[in-house]
């Protein structure tokens, strides 16, 4: 499975919204360079208030293209970077990989997915009634996050709107994506 980078994001600042960047560098082991997610350790908000020493297993949020285009169907218009997230992508369906799966980005950078985004109330701050739309239930009544993946940096690199992305996922058995 492959698929493309539309964007990339960045903010030293904590904000909801991350502007857009011409490109972003990765930084192994600590996430966008510059970014106010990147660290070692958690650095959300509530995860630093919790417990500051846990290990961030959140420093690159990826997110799928064409969930801007399911919740614009409802109504909600959202471009990228606008939910946060640092990178977008199209023809990837992130939410169906498994943990531990491998992103190849451009020409030498690899992210490791550690999970899915646990959407917040922010989102409806940001647009009301939008978390509606990116957090549901199934038919079997179970939760259904489609707000983007985690990840962490295993190998650096610059990454730049247009470079392709290569999945490679783990040996199994799979284990399947929970919130991070």
């Amino acid at each position: 499975m492959s698929g493309t980078v539309t964007a990339v994001s960045s903010n030293r600042e904590y904000s909801f919204t991350k502007p857009n960047r011409d490109s972003v560098r990765l930084l192994a082991g600590l996430g966008v360079e510059g970014d106010v997610h990147a660290g070692v350790t958690v650095k959300h908000r509530s995860r630093v208030a919790q417990d500051p020493t846990q290990p961030n297993l959140r420093q690159v949020h990826v997110i799928h293209e064409e969930l801007f285009a399911e919740v614009g169907e409802e109504g909600f218009t959202v471009a990228p970077g606008e939910l946060g997230e640092n990178i977008t992508t199209r023809g990837i369906d992130l939410l169906g990989l498994p943990v531990g799966t491998l992103l190849r980005i451009g020409d030498s950078a690899v992210l490791e997915v550690t999970g899915l985004r646990n959407p917040c109330l922010q989102i409806d701050t940001f647009r009301d009634g939008l978390l509606n739309q990116v957090v549901g239930r199934d038919e079997a009544g179970n939760v259904v996050r489609k707000a983007g993946i985690m990840s962490v940096v295993r190998e650096g690199g610059v990454v730049r709107p247009g470079d392709t992305i290569a999945t490679e996922l783990p040996e199994g058995p799979h284990r399947p994506l929970d919130r991070v």
